[in-house]
């Protein structure tokens, strides 16, 4: 069942949001080759703690760590560890939810470390454009449908592959709420978009296959192909004229 936020419960959400948009501007200016993930994992968790939020990601079903991080071919929910340090031209995934007061923003960016390859700078350009293009069609009256689709025609008229084992979601009290927003679909399908409802679009692009693999730590997905990935993600709150992004700081390009 699709929840439809009230003005109170959009006003945490925006404060979550906000607070998600300072930690992506922080780990912007602090991201660089010979850091760990576990490293950037320590700047988000401090980060949201120093600004009254939780890292709702931290014990989500066990889940060790506040941040997700994932490197190259790792395309989402990569645990944050001291052994993986980031080198000059990786492409890294971090992926948060932040909770304040029982409220949450979801969100992700995948970050360029130092000078990168043209394949690594494409793919995380398309991914981000495909977003961009599939919230034209955030509007009081289209469907979830029409959001799966778009992202799915311009990341595959790119030349990319979205996952079909993983979507986006609705938020709001709970990280995973209705409706279930997948990268792929048909236009004109799923649940009508309504006023008040808070969206998690995130397109997770992969450079060949569609398909995935799970680490035996039975959370880190991969490439089966080892190819590249990337993931971009902001919730968005649909409005009277269309939507909010309540996840990016001011500024953001």
């Amino acid at each position: 069942m699709v929840i439809i936020k009230s003005p109170r419960e959009i006003a945490l959400m925006k404060e979550a949001g906000r607070v998600v948009g300072l930690v992506f501007k922080t780990l912007e200016e602090k991201i660089r080759p010979g850091m760990s993930t576990l490293d950037i994992d320590t700047i988000v968790e401090r980060t949201m703690l120093d600004n009254q939020c939780i890292p709702a990601e931290k014990g989500y079903y066990d889940y060790p760590a506040s941040a997700c991080v994932s490197v190259n071919d790792t395309l989402i929910h990569g645990i944050p560890s001291k052994n993986i340090i980031i080198k000059e031209g990786d492409i890294v995934s971090v992926d948060i939810v932040a909770s304040y007061r029982g409220y949450m923003a979801d969100a992700c960016r995948t970050y360029k470390v130092g000078k990168v390859s043209e394949r690594a700078e494409r793919i995380v350009r398309v991914t981000k454009e495909a977003f961009f293009e599939a919230l034209k069609l955030v509007k009081i009256g289209n469907h979830i449908g029409d959001i799966s689709h778009r992202v799915q025609e311009y990341v595959e008229s790119n030349g990319y592959n979205v996952t079909r084992d993983y979507t986006g979601h609705g938020i709001g009290s709970h990280m995973h709420e209705d409706p279930t927003i997948p990268n792929f679909g048909k236009a004109g399908t799923g649940a009508k978009i309504e006023k008040g409802m808070a969206l998690c679009i995130e397109p997770m692009v992969l450079e060949g296959r569609k398909d995935t693999r799970v680490l035996n730590d039975g959370w880190t997905v991969k490439s089966r192909d080892g190819k590249l990935t990337a993931h971009y993600e902001n919730t968005v709150i649909v409005t009277e004229s269309g939507y909010e992004i309540i996840t990016m700081y001011e500024g953001e390009e």
